[in-house]
Order: C-alpha cells, then structure tokens, then sequence
C-alpha cells in the first residue's frame, strides 16, 4: 500500500489578476450585458414604433371617414336646397294662381257672403269670442261730444252703425 502525501512544499500560486485572458473575459461579460440593454432598448423602441403606427392608422381611418362623411353632408345639403328651391317655386305659382283667382273672384265671393250672411241681435251675440270682436274703428267721443256734434239719436236699426 503506498500513501501518497503531498508535497508541502510545493503550493498553488494565485492567479494573476491583470492577466489578459481575465480581462478578455471581463470584457465579453460586460459586452454582454451592453448589449442585452440594447436588445431591451430596441424591443422597447419597436412596440413604441408599432404603437405609433397603429395610432395613426387609426388617425388615417378617422380622417378617411370624417371627409366620406363631409362629402356626404355635402351632397345632402346640396339635394335639400335644391328641393328647397322648387318647392319655393312651386309657392310662388300657387300664390300668384290664389291671388289671381281672389282678384277674379273676390267681389262675387263677398256678395255671396253678404247676401247669405245670418244677422244675430246684439242682446244674444257672444262678443267674447276674438273673431267676433268689433273690426271698425270705435268712436270714443264724450256723450257731450257726440250729442253736440248730432251723433247720438234712437237706435232703429241695432246691425247699423252711425259714424
């Protein structure tokens, strides 16, 4: 059986700190890392782009859509003042035909009315009524006045008015 000791004499030396492998090491570490940030950075930077483009492709749509709306609010407005014209015209001729037919036929109208027309005693006309209400001019004199002036005399005939 052989034992083996080990020489006492003889130790490990410590590495060198300053070696150039140690620092290339260090080095690719620190690389590393750098450029692990970098990739994190460009990632960031990349959904922030693609964030930006969606936003303005739905900036772009929102545009599209509000000038197809303009031009159809254009197109409607144009067609209702259009309609709005003719229907102008078409009021015109029919005011012009009903002022025509008022002038052709107005008198014979009135006589009708006159010759057909129900007289009611004051005592039982309803005056309340605002179409019932006196349409001449209302003589506001002072009895002394209107005795002076010969107005006032017995009332013969109620439906006629002295003035």
């Amino acid at each position: 059986m052989s034992i083996s000791i080990p020489f006492a004499g003889r130790r490990e030396k410590p590495r060198r700190k300053h070696r150039a492998a140690d620092r290339i090491a260090e080095l690719e570490v620190q690389h590393e890392a750098e450029l692990a940030a970098l990739r994190e950075e460009n990632v960031t930077l990349l959904n922030r782009q693609a964030s930006s483009d969606d936003f303005f492709a739905i900036l772009w749509h929102d545009v599209v859509t509000t000038n197809g709306a303009l031009s159809q609010e254009k197109q409607a407005r144009g067609d209702a003042e259009e309609a709005a014209a003719q229907m102008r015209m078409e009021r015109d001729e029919w005011r012009d035909k009903a002022l025509a037919l008022q002038a052709r036929f107005g008198p014979q109208i009135a006589a009708e009315e006159n010759a057909n027309r129900i007289d009611v005693p004051p005592m039982i006309r309803d005056t309340s009524d605002p179409r019932d209400q006196a349409t001449g001019p209302i003589n506001v004199t002072a009895l002394w006045e209107a005795r002076d002036a010969g107005l006032l005399g017995p009332v013969t005939d109620p439906g006629h008015a002295t003035s």
